[in-house]
């Protein structure tokens, strides 16, 4: 059995556990906790195959098989709270009155737009990449102390750098931000989406988040 019918009980089943584990985990928590630890293999150790037999790409499969036992222990988190969803919200539109069913009071956007890019989600998605894009990252550390180092898997025919290359975390529930620019070859113009992985490690957890990148002309 397969599809969203079978998918969608055990995810809601395993974001009930670790509600259950940590009450105060946001829902975006708890969802960046679940696919940054997915698996993209199946269980014989290959890659992922979709309807086709053929290897799937994110568009297929997400992050990923999810490994509940990883979720538990994320290292890293991508977190946000109401305050990203409703800047996100005015940036595409909403105005006061709309805006007060979500929140229950009045609310003022703020001056600054915020592109569906900025999002803090545990996921990079770059539709119309023209040329260089920067994109912003934030990682709560919901683990213990420790050093982050970020490995790449650039997505064919786009160059991707991280600042910084390194992170080091102190203590529970500290906060560090980086930015990832993209940067495009004129050969992938109108070849459609190429995919990527970045995963930051200490060596122990392996926070991973995938990579889809189109080119624009």
């Amino acid at each position: 059995m397969s599809g969203t019918s079978m998918s969608c009980p055990h995810v809601a089943g395993v974001m009930g556990l670790l509600r259950k584990l940590y009450p105060n985990w946001s829902p975006a928590a708890i969802r960046s906790a679940i696919m940054t630890t997915a698996s993209t293999r199946d269980n014989t150790g290959k890659p992922i195959k979709d309807a086709d037999k053929e290897e799937a790409t994110p568009f297929a499969y997400g992050s990923g098989h999810i490994q509940p036992d990883l979720a538990v222990e994320p290292g890293l988190v991508y977190d946000m709270d109401v305050g990203d969803y409703l800047t996100f919200l005015c940036s595409y539109g909403y105005n006061v009155t709309q805006i007060a069913p979500f929140l229950g009071e009045p609310y003022r956007c703020p001056e600054k737009k915020l592109a569906v890019e900025e999002l803090n989600n545990p996921s990079f998605a770059v539709p119309n990449l023209r040329g260089k894009m920067k994109v912003n990252r934030r990682l709560t550390n919901v683990g213990g102390p420790g050093v982050y180092e970020v490995s790449v898997r650039s997505p064919p025919g786009v160059k991707v750098k991280v600042q910084p290359t390194e992170l080091r975390f102190k203590k529970l529930e500290e906060e560090k931000s980086f930015r990832v620019t993209f940067e495009s070859s004129k050969e992938i113009v109108g070849k459609g989406y190429s995919f990527g992985e970045l995963v930051w490690s200490d060596g122990t957890h392996y926070v991973s988040s995938p990579m889809a990148v189109m080119a624009a002309s």
